[in-house]
């Protein structure tokens, strides 16, 4: 069942008629329950609240294969904006970006003029920026471009997903680059070639992700809301006696906001995704692929006052 449900969510996440109409009526449904909202500007006010309650945020502008050059340029300056504006604004964000955003399928000149932008800009405002993590056919590109501006700005970060076979291998190779990584399972649907096909290996294989990679010193986000996976996490941290101040929990605005601020509570960092932007349709579908409770998580945000 959970197959099929995963299926769905992601045949839907790509109908181009039901994105078109979320666009129309996203602002009403989303905005303040799953998004922030459909630009950065009307995102601050949630940002605020989260930060005022003890809670980190990173945000995200939705959209991805860009296949025009001028909107890759205009994603990027609203990036190099809201970067400033975290700045300015003393806000506690990070934030995230996706490289086909900026023109990764048009060309790599392109991205890396764009990135290097932007990391000029983060650099300049302490600013973390976070690449995301796309399809596997994109991995090897979005590692690569990591690795090379990692040796000349500091404040970069990326994702892993534990879904993949390569993952683990990939984790050893970034190791030499003291990474700070957003360990995830894993969203997109992918061949048994090249993914675990079966939640048990995956959530064995993230595991053995966020084990090796706090043993080895390095910077975690834990990018979940399994219950499993934060004890694990808690559990590991309390036998090896690493600090709270190693790793970082992360979760989707919306969801599971009750146990965002337990884990405040309890003296651990949570770091909350908020996206903002039009596209937010095949975001949320991708969302409730990912894991079928967060369906129950995502009608609860959606529903609140």
């Amino acid at each position: 069942m959970s197959v099929i449900t995963r299926d769905l969510f992601l045949y839907l996440s790509n109908n181009k008629t039901l994105n078109r109409a979320a666009q129309n009526w996203g602002a009403n449904i989303a905005s303040g329950k799953i998004v922030g909202g459909m630009d950065f500007p009307s995102s601050i006010k949630f940002i605020k609240e989260l930060n005022n309650e003890g809670l980190s945020v990173t945000v995200d502008h939705l959209g991805e294969f860009v296949r025009s050059e001028a909107v890759a340029r205009e994603r990027t300056e609203e990036c190099i904006q809201t970067i400033e504006t975290i700045a300015a604004q003393q806000l506690d964000s990070h934030v995230s970006l996706k490289l086909t955003s900026l023109g990764l399928d048009i060309s790599k000149n392109l991205v890396y003029e764009n990135m290097t932008k932007i990391m000029e800009s983060s650099e300049k405002n302490q600013v973390m920026v976070t690449i995301d993590m796309e399809d596997e056919q994109r991995c090897q590109d979005t590692l690569s471009i990591f690795k090379d501006l990692k040796t000349d700005y500091h404040y970069i970060s990326t994702v892993l997903q534990a879904y993949l076979y390569r993952a683990e291998k990939d984790l050893d190779d970034l190791s030499s680059y003291q990474p700070f990584l957003r360990l995830v399972k894993g969203a997109y649907k992918e061949s048994p070639k090249v993914a675990f096909p079966e939640k048990e290996d995956v959530d064995n294989n993230y595991k053995k992700l966020i084990k090796k990679h706090l043993l080895n010193g390095h910077y975690a986000g834990i990018a979940t809301h399994d219950d499993a996976i934060i004890e694990y996490t808690k559990k590991l941290a309390e036998e090896y006696n690493i600090p709270k101040h190693s790793f970082e929990f992360q979760m989707l605005y919306g969801m599971r906001s009750t146990t965002q601020r337990e884990l405040v509570k309890e003296g651990y960092k949570m770091r909350v995704y908020v996206p903002y932007g039009r596209d937010w349709y095949g975001y949320f579908m991708r969302r409730l692929a990912e894991r079928p409770a967060n369906i129950a998580f995502a009608l609860k945000g959606m529903t609140k006052k």
